[in-house]
């Protein structure tokens, strides 16, 4: 088998770690050779074009939801360090890929694993002169030492946590251990990026509905993983069965429900909101019919409705429409005159339409009425 086709292999393998802005819906994009890349958003805001890739499929992890699980009858190739390096480097002089993801199934020992990968990334930061954008994802129960290694050489590191708990992770996995195998390491990670000072990003992922968790839980973790590990991002991955796996009859896990968690998610990270103000219905899910941020508000008719001109960006912020954006503008234009018109809040970047129902502008009820140019397009 050529460098190229376990390449393609390996990639199309990839495409259930989430990272950076390229999820499983993302719009990649297939090269002439075979090669999935990926449209990705990093930590400063920069938009690059991602190899997602393992570095092996072998995997002698039998997790009850993976496509790649050991049980599984699918083809099964490895990447030397020296092809993988060498296919990146020409991917990335040639302006097809400009960042890595790099992951790999576990077989045997995790720190043989993650020393085939750091080989990888250190061909590209010595060899070939890479000094761009690498993701490694760290594996179950690896190490210390090859964790620091790992920081030393990616921008951003990652381990999977799956579930929010040990007792769900049960549902998805027989072999691995949520404190030991992926917690433990995901804390360690954090605590030798501050002795290092390493500027380096991590991020998680969890399965969204395969071990019938709730929305609560869900967010709880991640709530907590947010306060004590400073983590960038927690990535949700709605389940859907695969075929030829234990689970593959359990029903799959709707869109709609990773989309609220991910709103849910902004909250928490952007908007100044705590775990114990989010809104769950009676199952303990996000409610579906309306955004967390909404909920939130109906919940607490107290705070509303909100002078524009008066409140703080803070309160701001808790207004459904106004982000952190729009919020600031708001809160610059205001010190130069009255925030008067709802075409104010849409040319600050606010969802006008959905704020007016919790503003005063000026001590007045905003109109409820689309502008005009819009109420000329329905017609």
């Amino acid at each position: 088998m050529t460098a190229e086709t376990k390449l393609a292999l390996l990639g199309q393998a990839a495409q259930y770690d989430l990272c950076a802005s390229c999820g499983t819906h993302a719009k990649r994009t297939l090269d002439d050779i075979g090669r999935w890349i990926y449209p990705a958003v990093m930590p400063d805001g920069k938009r690059i074009n991602l190899l997602k890739v393992l570095q092996t499929n072998v995997c002698d992890q039998n997790c009850y939801y993976c496509a790649n699980r050991c049980g599984r009858d699918i083809p099964r190739t490895s990447l030397l360090p020296e092809e993988l390096a060498r296919s990146f480097d020409l991917l990335q002089r040639s302006g097809r890929a400009s960042g890595l993801f790099l992951s790999s199934g576990l077989c045997g020992n995790a720190g043989r694993a993650t020393e085939r990968m750091l080989a990888t990334v250190e061909l590209l930061r010595k060899r070939y002169e890479y000094r761009g954008y690498i993701h490694f994802k760290l594996l179950p129960g690896v190490d210390d030492a090859l964790i620091e290694c790992a920081l030393r050489v990616a921008q951003r590191v990652s381990i999977n946590l799956e579930a929010p708990n040990d007792a769900r992770l049960h549902a998805l996995s027989g072999t691995k251990h949520f404190i030991d195998d992926l917690l433990a390491p995901l804390r360690r990670a954090h605590q030798l990026r501050q002795e290092l000072g390493a500027a380096v990003s991590m991020t998680t992922q969890l399965v969204v509905g395969g071990a019938d968790e709730s929305d609560r839980e869900i967010l709880s973790t991640a709530s907590t993983l947010y306060r004590q590990l400073s983590l960038a991002r927690t990535y949700y991955s709605a389940f859907q069965p695969v075929p030829d796996t234990p689970l593959e009859n359990h029903p799959p896990t709707p869109a709609w429900r990773e989309h609220r968690l991910y709103q849910a998610d902004f909250l928490l990270r952007c908007y100044g909101f705590q775990f114990h103000e989010l809104v769950f219905d009676r199952h303990e899910l996000l409610p579906r019919a309306t955004d967390p941020k909404t909920a939130w508000a109906l919940a607490h008719p107290e705070r509303f409705p909100m002078e524009v001109n008066r409140a703080e960006e803070s309160e701001l912020l808790r207004v459904p429409g106004i982000g952190p954006i729009s919020a600031r503008r708001l809160s610059a234009w205001r010190r130069k005159g009255a925030i008067r018109e709802l075409t104010q809040l849409e040319l600050a970047g606010a969802d006008a339409n959905r704020a007016a129902p919790f503003i005063l502008l000026n001590g007045h009820s905003p109109s409820r009425q689309l502008p005009l140019w819009e109420q000329s397009a329905l017609e």
